[in-house]
């Protein structure tokens, strides 16, 4: 369904409550409480067939005796009574329903068919549910508050531009307490609980489009269905609208407490740590983080590039946020020279290159902060501006000058993102807020909150990353079991990887026959054929440096030590490869995640990759910008790029390669268990044997049998 199929949800014009209650504390009670407490503005239906009236309204027998349209249905009743509420919703023409009630798949045997049921039913009527087993939904800027969360009636968050989504109805009130006390404002939030109907993707995709929001954060514990997903992170891209998440489920631990807590599924940890970045979004490492970067994009924006002038009076400090920048990826860039000499004509002892330390000198004159502020901005192109007062902010001698220098600078560089560290209470950052500037106590955390800004503002000016929508259909089928080494390689070549030119013998004399066809100076990589044997290492199945005579004898010792290892093993003769000198091993690979697909990893080889764990993930189909992003992402990629005198190696065919098998991926995309390309040495460009730039040496393609819904 489209997302403007949860208009009802978000801003309806009618809510009936089912199971209301007169007392303002029970489950059905509260959103009654909140919606006339809070003045929202639609129409308000009690229904109850015991009372005439709930807390003063008029109250009505059944959904359907409402007689007219109604936008969004609260059902507050029993699991035991859910099946009638949702028949009685379809017959009254309801549009929408929020299910508080608990007692489905969360526990469960005959919960999970409950669940189903409901569904089913919801969807066959076009009705769009939240829950069950959720806290509701809220649109702060219309006063509406289908929930039966207390935080609303401790005190409101205000309105404003964040978008919150939780899959926890905890973690969603306590997120929300924590946005009022911090006076940070939101559109619209919603805990969308088990997840029957509308996911937090569903969420994510209207949030995308609605006019009111510009900054979308979402706690999630799983994902359900990556497509969907996919697609919403897509429609938030495109809308440059950031997404600022906190995932839990990093440890296999993690995972688990995540899954059994709303019986969602918890994909690798890894694979959601690509998808992100993929489609910039930022995943927050705790909760401090997770609000900083939000409200960071909601007040100041994004930050034009990752360029930052950092102001301090305090050397030290200065130091210590220039180290912090450093570490998130932020580039302090030097003062102009001229500019330099400037600051040093107004205070001689200043310290004026960047990070910029104006000293003490500002409590006698403090034009001087605004002044070198401006000619630093001026005369560079700079992303971000930084300024550490130390607890000037707790006075009020300089508040003036800290107004007018954030008014100015926004209005004279509206690209530049305004941040003051110091000491100020609750009520100035407040104004400094409205002005577009942020403030922060602690510097290290000002720092951090740019880099984060920096990052998701470069993402969302990339191209718009594809969706598994936009990909063809899967249009190869392999059978289930491991294909060998010849077959692998040969399906890899027919994609477009670059293979080594390999020959497979059935017998020691066509062994030899193949050895000395390329001339007598060649050695061979001589290895069993088997579909039986993935690791041939492990049986004595491989022969390296074979010279041309000695080809006959290492067919028979390759193919009989395997047979003594594995005498169940089916043995078809054994690959032959040239030797291949230089270049720089790789490791290539493929697989199939249960909730997003096709996966493609990309690594330095050698036996210790699983150890070292030096890859970088993408969830295809991929870029070419996606490629290279991913082999500058491992820590050992200045091995690829020329470190200490090595050749620089052909990056643009390694990204052809990734994106060779990124293809290969999504075409056997159902029936694909996993590829492994293990070595694939990269060379200079054309460095390689016959001109070649990169050659599959190894390679094991597995499949397996189609699941009951096809190919994805």
């Amino acid at each position: 369904m489209s997302d403007a199929s949860l208009d009802p949800l978000f801003s309806p014009r009618s809510i009936a409550i089912v199971g209301a209650s007169d007392t303002p504390s029970r489950i059905g009670g509260v959103p009654v409480d909140l919606l006339k407490r809070m003045g929202w503005a639609g129409r308000v239906l009690p229904i109850n067939p015991k009372s005439a009236t709930v807390q003063g309204l008029p109250a009505f027998a059944s959904l359907r005796d409402v007689g007219e349209p109604i936008d969004l249905a609260v059902f507050a009743v029993p699991q035991s009574a859910i099946d009638a509420a949702m028949d009685d919703a379809v017959a009254a023409g309801v549009r929408a329903a929020v299910v508080f009630t608990a007692g489905f798949a969360e526990v469960g045997g005959d919960g999970v068919a409950a669940q189903a049921r409901l569904a089913a039913r919801a969807r066959e009527a076009g009705i769009r549910v939240v829950g069950p087993n959720c806290l509701g939904v809220m649109n702060c800027r219309e006063r509406m508050y289908a929930t039966f969360s207390p935080a609303p009636g401790i005190g409101v968050a205000r309105p404003g531009s964040i978008g919150l989504v939780s899959q926890s109805g905890a973690f969603g009130a306590y997120a929300y307490s924590l946005a009022r006390d911090r006076g940070i404002g939101l559109s619209v939030w919603a805990s969308t609980g088990n997840e029957a109907d509308v996911q937090v993707a569903d969420v994510i995709a209207w949030m995308a489009r609605d006019p009111h929001t510009s900054v979308i954060m979402a706690y999630i514990e799983g994902v359900r269905d990556g497509d969907r997903m996919r697609r919403a992170l897509a429609d938030a891209h495109a809308a440059r609208k950031p997404v600022v998440v906190v995932k839990v489920g990093r440890t296999a631990l993690g995972a688990q407490a995540a899954a059994s807590h709303t019986a969602s599924l918890a994909g690798d940890d890894a694979v959601y740590d690509a998808l992100f970045r993929q489609y910039g979004v930022y995943r927050a490492r705790d909760i401090e983080e997770f609000f900083n970067v939000a409200h960071g994009a909601a007040v100041a924006g994004l930050p034009r590039n990752d360029r930052i002038a950092l102001f301090t009076l305090s050397g030290g400090v200065g130091a210590f946020m220039a180290d912090e920048a450093a570490t998130v990826g932020l580039d302090v860039a030097e003062t102009a020279p001229a500019v330099q000499a400037e600051i040093l004509s107004w205070v001689p002892f200043a310290a004026p290159r960047n990070p910029i330390d104006i000293t003490g000198q500002v409590s006698q004159d403090p034009s001087l902060i605004e002044r070198a502020t401006r000619a630093v901005l001026g005369a560079g192109d700079y992303g971000a501006w930084l300024g550490f007062m130390a607890a000037a902010g707790a006075g009020n001698a300089l508040w003036p000058v800290f107004q007018s220098l954030a008014e100015g600078l926004r209005r004279d560089h509206p690209g530049t993102l305004i941040a003051i560290s110091t000491l100020f209470s609750p009520e100035r950052r407040d104004r400094l807020a409205e002005l577009g500037c942020l403030s922060f106590a602690e510097p290290a955390d000002a720092v951090r909150t740019i880099g984060a800004l920096a990052r998701i503002g470069a993402a969302l000016s990339r191209p718009v990353p594809p969706a598994i929508g936009d990909a063809p259909p899967a249009s190869l089928r392999l059978a289930p079991g491991a294909l060998d080494e010849p077959a692998s390689l040969a399906l890899l070549a027919s994609h477009g990887v670059p293979t080594i030119d390999a020959r497979v013998a059935r017998d020691a004399a066509e062994a030899a026959r193949i050895a000395v066809s390329v001339g007598t100076g060649a050695r061979w990589a001589i290895k069993v054929v088997s579909p039986d044997l993935l690791h041939k290492t492990d049986v004595g199945g491989v022969k390296l440096g074979v010279a041309p005579g000695d080809a006959a004898a290492a067919f028979d010792a390759v193919t009989s030590a395997a047979r003594d290892a594995r005498p169940d093993a089916r043995i078809d003769g054994a690959l032959l490869a040239p030797m291949v000198a230089g270049g720089v091993e790789c490791i290539l690979g493929a697989r199939v995640d249960p909730v997003f697909g096709p996966v493609v990893m990309f690594g330095l080889g050698g036996a210790f990759v699983e150890v070292l764990r030096d890859v970088s993930i993408r969830v295809a189909p991929i870029t070419r910008e996606d490629a290279l992003a991913m082999i500058r992402e491992v820590r050992a990629f200045p091995l690829l790029d020329g470190a200490r005198g090595r050749p620089r190696c052909d990056l643009e065919a390694l990204a052809d390669a990734l994106l060779a098998l990124a293809r290969l991926a999504m075409d056997a995309r159902g029936t694909l268990e996993s590829i492994d390309v293990n070595p694939f040495v990269v060379f200079a460009r054309g460095a390689g044997p016959g001109g070649a730039s990169a050659l599959a040496l190894d390679a094991v393609v597995i499949g397996r049998a189609a699941g009951p819904e096809g190919p994805r």
